[in-house]
């Protein structure tokens, strides 16, 4: 792997152990989830034990306006753990339960909650990945990984990150989950620790606690990098070039060369200005771009067929037919597009019901 810059080993110096901060829990519990989470989320939590060396972080995936104050309210009813939405530069402190605010990433270092205004991953901010990321980054493998319930794949890049440094993998089981997805494509591209109902999570997390034996291995560089990348906002094809080759993919957001990452079986594509995207959602967001440019032309064609309809008009009015014909000619064509474009926007939208 290339070398890199000087901001990515002042920040692997700045974590070299897990022990250099002593305050906070020993345990850093990291849990993802997005369709159906609101629901096995309020199941899981009855289950945290106010004397565990532990302190929880949770991103949901469910709305882009987001939900945390609704989330911390409802599920404050369900466990008597303090918890609250987590904010920027907080001490984490052993029994708490910290929510992610809508449109900022949650991010984790030695001691406390960082908040990242860096860009989407998979569409999202905050992210999962980033979220899972970030803990792996600081706190090795004194991290456990919580993948429930949700679609597409989010959360499989920060549970591989976990894994590399030691970590526990929880994935909620498939057959039970309301949406399979999210622990489907953890299962489906690495061997997780545990694959468990949610009934069961709280026997296994109690056992982690006090048997888990901690690892003092190095960080692997790339998700020291890439932690850094979510945290400092920090861009540019020098950065992100070491992480991965030139695909011939362009970002669908800003337009920029997506670099392809890979992980064991997982194949990202990270833009120069941040933006990441698993296969599933590059995908997705692909078609997103296709139907709105189709919706865009769609317009433009049928606002220059009026014209052109109303200029035919008049010009055959005036008496000057051949004129006139050649005007009915573009309609009669641009009619014609306008139909087919109509047939495409009706098979992207038959595909994303699918």
């Amino acid at each position: 792997m290339k070398s890199y810059t000087v901001h990515f080993k002042r920040y692997r110096n700045c974590i070299n152990s897990t022990m250099e901060v002593k305050q906070g829990p020993q345990h850093i519990i990291v849990i993802g989830t997005s369709a159906g989470g609101l629901s096995a989320l309020n199941e899981l939590v009855t289950q945290l034990k106010a004397d565990w060396d532990a302190a929880y972080f949770i991103v949901l995936h469910l709305s882009r306006k987001g939900i945390s104050d609704f989330l911390v309210h409802q599920l404050q009813q369900y466990t008597s753990l303090p918890c609250q939405l987590g904010t920027d530069d907080q001490l984490i402190k052993k029994g708490h339960i910290y929510i992610a605010i809508p449109n900022f990433h949650l991010l984790i270092k030695q001691g406390r909650v960082k908040l990242g205004h860096g860009p989407t991953e998979n569409r999202w901010r905050p992210s999962i990945d980033v979220l899972f990321r970030s803990a792996a980054a600081a706190y090795d493998s004194h991290v456990t990984g919580i993948i429930l319930t949700g679609l597409l794949d989010d959360g499989t890049s920060g549970m591989w990150a976990i894994k590399r440094t030691g970590g526990t993998l929880i994935v909620q089981d498939p057959n039970e989950a309301e949406y399979p997805d999210m622990p489907l494509s953890v299962l489906n591209r690495m061997e997780a620790d545990h694959c468990i109902s949610l009934s069961e999570m709280g026997s296994v997390l109690d056992k982690i606690i006090h048997t888990k034996e901690f690892l003092s291995d190095p960080i692997p560089a790339d998700i020291l990098a890439e932690a850094e990348i979510a945290e400092r906002m920090i861009s540019g094809i020098d950065v992100v070039q070491p992480l991965g080759n030139n695909s011939v993919y362009t970002c669908p957001d800003c337009g920029g060369v997506l670099f392809n990452v890979k992980n064991g079986k997982i194949d990202r594509y990270r833009c120069h200005t941040g933006h990441t995207y698993s296969e599933k959602d590059l995908e997705v967001k692909q078609a997103e771009n296709l139907e709105a440019a189709l919706w865009v032309a769609l317009r433009m064609m049928e606002e220059r067929k009026n014209l052109i309809k109303k200029l035919e008009e008049q010009t055959r009015g005036r008496g000057f037919s051949r004129f006139a014909n050649d005007y009915k000619e573009k309609y009669e064509e641009l009619q014609f597009h306008i139909d087919k474009i109509k047939e495409l926007l009706f098979i992207t939208q038959k595909d994303d019901d699918t």
